[in-house]
């Protein structure tokens, strides 16, 4: 790759975070630590080929910030499907380029590296990001720079409103549902469980407010009460103390609260409000913003016993054909088993390869113009990616078939999937005991 000038890389973030401030209206900085200007990052500028030829693919995902213990979970599915189809023999007769970046969990960093992917790496593609307001920012960069950007794990449902405009001008996937689906699964949960009166705390971003306004109107419909409608308490993410938005949050004697966080300033938040002794005798409720195995003990424990013992909430899960074959090549490659969201990241970098196959050009309009015909088109259904490139270098047309679900992405870039229900145990274990599908 090319060396990047000091004063290039600065003009490129300030040029970010231009397109930021006009696309996006959270430009907070996670756990208060700064962008100073340069687009380099740990994570940053590190490919798995080093060809200038063939189709180049980008990631941008979060490997520090508030969401850097899930960021870190998906992380390694990329290269693994890079990997897989350039021993196939790559997209149009070469071998595929990978380019990685640590999107920070901030919007900033991410409009940055979603910048620099896209004006100097000049790649077709973006697997990313995973938080709602990093998509944002990024996908009014991958826009106008015809760049197909796929996440696979921003849910807000902002972006499927978007869609419906033609904002995104076909630019835009996701293989995650939006939280409109997780919202009435967990409402239905509640319901359920026999709640009642329901308060909501959530992250002010994207994300946080979307999920909210949707389980708020679903909860509702299903004959409950959200005790706090009329005083949403919605957290800044720079926030270093919770006092008063958890004494907020839990005032009012609910029957459970709703905390949709991300993970290293929702535990502070938990860990709060379980200080203020205002938790006892109240279910708390989570989403997929905190489900990795280090967040139990991120928020800590009392003694011996774990403060989120009991705690309970969805995850989009994985039911798709193919993951079987991708937990076992996990397996084989990087032992154990993969973590939240790796199925989805695997299968947004799949369609990414098998679009541009199908449209015999590595570009993203050419990506753009086939990856809603190769993940759920009338073609042979496929779980397998390089059997599906040698269909379509064959002429013949796919219905790929993913590990985290059939990807049918439809006109607004969006999948329907199930759900995972998970608790943590005496151990502070995360445990799924029951999947949900929104009705």
């Amino acid at each position: 790759m090319r060396k990047i000038s000091a004063a290039l890389t600065f003009s490129i973030a300030t040029l970010a975070i231009g397109f930021l401030v006009g696309a996006c209206g959270d430009n907070s900085t996670p756990n208060g630590t700064a962008n100073t200007g340069s687009t380099a990052t740990p994570a940053a500028n590190s490919t798995t080929t080093s060809s200038d030829k063939g189709l180049k693919i980008g990631s941008l995902l979060p490997t520090t910030g508030d969401l850097a213990s899930v960021g870190q979970q998906m992380l390694g599915s990329i290269p693994l499907l890079v990997d897989t189809v350039n021993a196939c023999g790559g997209v149009n007769g070469e071998p595929v380029t990978l380019v990685q970046v640590d999107d920070q969990t901030d919007p900033r960093a991410g409009a940055a590296g979603m910048t620099k992917l896209a004006t100097l790496d000049k790649v077709a593609g973006v697997v990313g990001s995973f938080a709602s307001s990093v998509s944002s920012a990024a996908v009014s960069i991958a826009t106008p720079n015809k760049v197909m950007l796929v996440s696979p794990g921003s849910t807000s449902p902002v972006f499927t409103e978007k869609a419906q405009k033609g904002d995104y001008k076909g630019f835009w996937a996701r293989t995650a549902p939006p939280d409109t689906y997780q919202a009435l699964a967990l409402a239905q949960l509640a319901n359920k469980k026999g709640f009642k009166r329901v308060s909501t705390v959530v992250i002010n971003n994207d994300y946080g407010v979307g999920f909210e306004k949707a389980f708020v109107q679903t909860f509702e419909k299903l004959g409950g009460t959200i005790v706090n409608k009329d005083k949403p308490v919605r957290y800044d993410p720079k926030a270093q103390t919770f006092d008063t938005e958890a004494a907020a949050a839990f005032a009012g004697k609910p029957d459970a609260v709703l905390a949709v966080l991300y993970a290293e300033t929702g535990s502070l938040f938990l860990k709060a409000a379980y200080q203020q002794g205002v938790t006892k005798g109240v279910q708390i409720l989570l989403t997929d913003g905190v489900k990795s195995p280090t967040f139990p003990e991120q928020v800590g424990k009392d003694g011996d016993k774990f403060i989120l013992t009991g705690a309970i909430g969805t995850v989009p899960g994985s039911d798709g054909k193919a993951l079987e074959a991708f937990n076992k090549l996990w397996k084989d490659k990087k032992g154990g088993a993969p973590g939240e969201y790796a199925p989805q990241a695997w299968d947004a970098a799949a369609l990414l390869t098998l679009a541009a196959q199908a449209a015999k050009q590595n570009t993203g309009v050419g990506i753009a113009s086939k990856i809603r015909e190769v993940a759920d088109g009338p073609g042979t259904e496929v779980t397998d990616v390089c059997e599906g490139l040698k269909l379509l270098k064959d002429g013949k047309k796919i219905n790929y078939q993913g590990a985290s679900g059939n990807v049918d992405v439809d006109a607004n870039g969006d999948v329907v999937g199930v759900y995972d229900v998970w608790t943590v145990g005496d151990d502070g274990q995360i445990k799924v005991i029951d999947k949900v599908t929104p009705k």
